[in-house]
């Protein structure tokens, strides 16, 4: 406590902040600031914010206030502060922090996870450290706090750490302000903290030597473990090792869908990957996320990692435990580390559903005892032309609010089906949740609905309305069915517009490019590559791709060949069917393969219309002959891309301009005032090209420049028509980079302003967040109307 000896009544303030400012050290900030300053009072954690009370002279409560706003913790985020004056009858004597209390409304936000800091981890490896190897070492200004909290206020007795007693030293530390441990609820150390252990396929505990360096000679002989971490856990093996990654691969039966590494450095990584300023930053700001980089060639990277594909997921250590496993002289220089679980199932938290769900997957299981609250995945980011895109938010994000300008009612949208989040509005904050993954079984829906619960809990949040997809059957609009409150109904690429202008905070209509795998349509097709005219309540579709068959529905989602025919007799007819007639990667399929898929278009029978961006990309694919069967989704469309990356010239977007030039009127038309573009024009270019001798990347392409400068033509005009100028850019395939980078800077040479996701993911995963504006703005205003 600092001392004073003033008593006399005075005049102070009441400082109420909001938002990420708990467990963040920032209540040992305001300790020494108001120590810096000669101010008295309190400061506590309330449900409602931190709450400070302080006395001193007006100069000096005006620099403290000041300091607060302007130099905060740089873990911390302030949404908001509010301050009043207020007359003491007593002037404290000195600054006290004290014990933190609950009220009714908990506007304060959870922090996410933190990754280990640099004063840690050079205490982690010196050997004159109490803390020297434990694997558990934190501060303050890193480490769990989503993972582990139970409810607020974020204080000891409320986290999973509330089992492990502090001992004398780390106590003394955890309640010294001057201390970078003071409140750090994971604080531990050897003598008191949660220890690893070591365990064979069937549980047994196995006594060696040394933990990690065990755990580091089984990865080198090429086994397979299964390592408890900060949100679930791992499988890990040897990322430099063929054979390894391919028995990961056979047992999760995951066939082809990339595989993310760990690696103990940047230096380290320069030998895989190509790294800039810009990646290297991300790779090692506080968040810690996987990164997508480009793989070297000749790399000693095991080239099963991401086949077809020219990028490969990077991390690097972000707990003690990776930083320590890593350093093991015998540990492998690259680990792939994939989410502990079975393809399509929730990742495992706890050690004993590990042991039963995983035991046919790993030879060994490093393990802990500190319990994992909320599963979380890692987060995955890529940066292009200077600008980050998340593809999936989870550790180091979430549930970090959302802040907007509108005043939201307690809202939960429930999100989409694949790529699945939900998000929780009040006031002015949309909190996002963490990456669920696809709802395609009982055990994702079960982690939806425990997620669900546990945040709504957390904040305190009890919603008054609840907001869903159009399309019937998807496990989270039934999910909102159940739930007895006012239900809207939001059109899923509306929804995919409004997040991006939740973002940026946007509130005149834009138009907005919305181009995906699929979302329900209001008209009874299957939607996917839109141009609509949004504002925060409703749209209207101005435009729209050029309608292709599905035929057989949810095969040709995973079956490129079918969407390849498909368009062939969009194009050209029946007569484009005919074995002599199909271009030579499609003359391998058997003639009554062909021959059902004809009659089921032919015939109108299951073979619904869609507009989707993500089908003509898989019928591209096809015809060029990358990829007939796919195992994940947009992986047709990820090997387009890098198909056509080799073909890339460095002026590519000067190209890309030039090209703009080329007359577009054949690809564009109006029907019924809607403006379509034609999808056989892209078929008739491949078809064409691969007639004429031309490389598949050259074709690939030419197909991403056309499909932009289509766009970019469309917009254009419907800007000049209707007079808006701002466009928003979203859905699953603007996450391919080359058609984001170029759309973006042919519409900023028209003029138009550009905006995309850059915190939240422009794939199903912000379909949440476009839900509550939406949906709760219609609650409000009493209105539920949706146009199309």
């Amino acid at each position: 406590m600092l001392s004073s000896n003033r008593r006399c009544k005075q005049t102070g303030v009441e400082i109420l902040v909001r938002g990420i400012v708990q467990g963040v050290g920032f209540r040992p900030f305001v300790y020494t600031s108001a120590s810096r300053f000669s101010i008295t009072g309190t400061v506590i954690n309330t449900g409602d914010g931190v709450v400070i009370k302080a006395a001193g002279e007006t100069d000096q409560l005006e620099s403290f206030i000041r300091r607060i706003t302007d130099e905060p913790p740089p873990l911390s985020r302030i949404t908001s502060i509010k301050s009043r004056p207020v007359i003491f009858d007593t002037v404290p004597e000195g600054f006290t922090i004290l014990a933190s209390s609950a009220t009714d409304a908990a506007t304060t936000s959870i922090p996410p996870d933190i990754a280990l800091c640099n004063d840690c981890c050079n205490e982690l490896f010196d050997p004159s450290d109490r803390r020297y190897r434990h694997p558990f070492i934190t501060c303050t200004n890193c480490g769990p706090r989503f993972t582990i909290v139970e409810t607020i206020p974020y204080d000891r007795p409320k986290t999973s750490m509330k089992v492990f007693p502090m001992c004398p030293a780390c106590e003394k530390e955890y309640h010294n302000p001057a201390d970078r441990r003071f409140h750090a609820q994971p604080n531990s150390c050897p003598a008191c903290g949660p220890v690893i252990s070591w365990h064979d396929q069937d549980g047994r505990q196995l006594n060696v030597r040394d933990t990690l360096t065990a755990a580091a000679e089984k990865l080198a002989k090429g086994h397979l473990v299964a390592i408890r971490g900060l949100g679930g856990f791992h499988l890990a093996v040897d990322g430099c090792s063929v054979d390894p990654v391919a028995l990961l691969r056979r047992k999760k039966n995951r066939p082809d869908k990339p595989l993310a590494i760990m690696v103990a450095d940047i230096t380290a990584l320069k030998e895989f990957c190509h790294v800039s300023g810009e990646e290297e930053q991300l790779l090692l700001s506080p968040e810690h996320p996987i990164v997508l980089l480009a793989k070297k060639s000749h790399s000693a990277l095991a080239p099963n990692l991401a086949p077809g594909i020219d990028e490969v997921g990077v991390m690097l250590p972000y707990t003690p435990l990776h930083h320590l496993l890593l350093a093991e002289k015998k540990c492998p220089a690259a680990l792939v580390m994939t989410s502990g679980n079975r393809s399509g199932t929730p990742i495992c938290t706890a050690n004993e559903d590990a042991l039963r769900r995983l035991a046919p997957l790993a030879d060994f299981f490093l393990l802990h005892n500190r319990e994992i609250v909320t599963r979380v995945d890692d987060s995955v980011v890529s940066v292009t032309g200077g600008k980050h895109l998340i593809f999936r938010r989870a550790r180091g994000f979430a549930p970090s609010p959302v802040i907007i300008p509108w005043q939201l009612p307690k809202t939960l949208g429930c999100g989409a089906g694949l790529k699945s989040t939900f998000c929780l509005g009040r006031k002015t904050s949309a909190y996002l949740s963490q990456h669920i993954g696809d709802l395609a079984n009982m055990e994702a829906f079960d982690f939806y609905t425990e997620s669900v619960d546990h945040l709504k809990r957390l904040l305190q949040i009890e919603p008054e309305a609840v907001v869903c997809d159009l399309h019937p059957d998807y496990m989270s609009t039934r999910y909102a069915e159940e739930l007895n409150l006012p239900i809207y109904r939001v059109q899923h690429h509306h929804a995919h517009a409004v997040a991006v202008m939740a973002e940026h905070g946007l509130e005149s209509p834009v138009l907005a490019v919305i181009m995906d795998g699929t979302g329900y349509g209001p008209d009874g097709t299957v939607w996917g590559g839109e141009i609509l005219l949004s504002d925060l309540t409703s749209f209207s579709r101005l435009g729209h791709l050029g309608h292709l068959h599905l035929p057989g529905g949810d095969a040709a989602t995973t079956e490129p060949w079918r969407m390849a025919l498909s368009a062939l007799y969009n194009t050209y007819g029946e007569e484009g069917l005919k074995q002599s007639r199909l271009p030579p990667p499609l003359r391998s399929l058997g003639e009554m393969q062909v021959e059902t898929v004809k009659a089921m278009m032919v015939n109108s029978f299951n073979a619904p219309l869609t507009s989707s961006c993500g089908r003509l990309f898989d019928a591209i694919a096809s015809l060029l002959g990358l990829r007939q069967q796919i195992s994940y989704e947009g992986q047709a469309a990820m090997e387009l891309e890098s198909c056509a990356r080799r073909a890339l010239t460095a002026s590519w977007l000067d190209e890309t301009l030039q090209n703009q030039e080329n007359n577009c009127t054949d690809w564009i038309r109006e029907n019924e005032r809607i403006w379509e573009i034609s999808s056989a024009q892209f078929v008739k270019l491949a078809v064409d090209g691969l007639a004429e001798g031309e490389s598949r990347s050259a074709i690939a392409l030419k197909f991403h420049l056309m499909l932009i400068n289509t766009l970019t033509e469309l917009i254009g005009n419907l800007s000049r028509r209707t007079g808006i100028n701002q466009v928003v850019l979203s859905g699953g395939c603007m996450q391919n980079n080359l058609l984001r980078q170029g759309l973006c800077r042919t519409l900023s040479r028209k003029h138009l302003k550009v905006y995309t996701g850059e915190t939240v993911p422009v794939n199903d995963g912000s379909i949440s967040l476009g839900q509550i504006i939406t949906g709760g703005l219609q609650h409000v205003s009493g209105n539920s109307n949706e146009s199309n």
